[in-house]
């Protein structure tokens, strides 16, 4: 497959005050390095502003981030539903069917290995007419923390997964469990993909009750919305149901009463609009 053109990338305010306190601690401690409790100080107050950024998983600070769809698409009544952590050989076929069911395309940001443990799966989603983007090769827990060069390697390499499986590059990336550093956004814009967080989660990883996750979801939805669902890591409801099995027929009514439209996170691209 051909890889995405490179996008541009520019240094968010926050990595130039990064650049401008070090630089200036630098100096200070040429100049006076009795100074060096002020220095060390100003260190570390930036480094934990940085660090809550890439914790806050919709934060903008480290560079662009998508929350909610573009204006066009808002304008249209558009929402996107993305679906993380597959593709799972029990929950996975059974949400492809439910989506057919209600004629909804959805976005499905899949993990490269369990991708190729699974291709014929992974397969069918793209068949299906779904998206398959990037969510990482391994979906490490510490992905927060890794250097640039691994992170390079981590998101490179579930680009070449997923598009030897569904002939197509993914363009969007999910940090896992939306975590991140100041280093991912260059690794990005080198990969041509855009960092994809979400408007409102369900944390159906977290809680089997379908009532709850869906009203997380659809409670004063609106046009734009990015709402994330699971079907490799979901939770399961009281009578053992995979809990997003239960919720996507609820969240198609909910969103259909308020005449919205479900499309891929791709569709709404200038560049994928026919």
């Amino acid at each position: 497959m051909t890889p995405n053109p490179p996008l541009p990338w520019r240094p968010s305010p926050l990595i130039w005050i990064t650049v401008a306190v070090h630089a200036a601690a630098l100096l200070l401690l040429i100049v006076s390095p009795r100074a060096w409790p002020w220095a060390l100080g100003a260190v570390l107050i930036d480094h934990a502003l940085f660090t809550s950024a890439g914790l806050w998983p919709r934060s903008r600070w480290l560079g662009p981030n998508w929350t909610k769809l573009p204006a066009d698409a808002t304008a249209r009544n558009e929402i996107s539903l993305t679906i993380d952590d597959g593709p799972d050989p029990e929950v996975t076929p059974r949400v492809l069917d439910l989506l057919d069911r209600h004629g909804v395309k959805a976005t499905f940001f899949c993990i490269g290995e369990r991708a190729a443990r699974h291709p014929e799966l992974c397969k069918e989603i793209a068949a299906r007419g779904h998206d398959v983007e990037n969510h990482s090769q391994h979906h490490f827990h510490h992905f927060s923390v890794m250097g640039p060069r691994s992170l390079h390697r981590e998101v490179q390499a579930a680009q070449k997964t997923l598009a030897s499986l569904t002939g197509r590059t993914p363009c969007f990336f999910r940090a896992p469990a939306g975590l991140r550093n100041l280093f991912l956004e260059p690794v990005l814009a080198r990969l041509g993909l855009r960092l994809a967080a979400w408007t409102r989660r369900g944390f159906d990883t977290r809680s089997g009750d379908a009532d709850t996750v869906c009203r997380r979801l659809s409670s004063g939805l609106k046009p734009g919305a990015i709402l994330l669902l699971h079907d490799g890591t979901c939770a399961h409801t009281a009578s053992g149901e995979p809990v997003i099995l239960t919720v996507l027929p609820m969240l198609v009514e909910a969103a259909g009463r308020a005449g919205l439209r479900f499309v891929t996170l791709a569709s709404t691209l200038e560049e994928h609009r026919s």
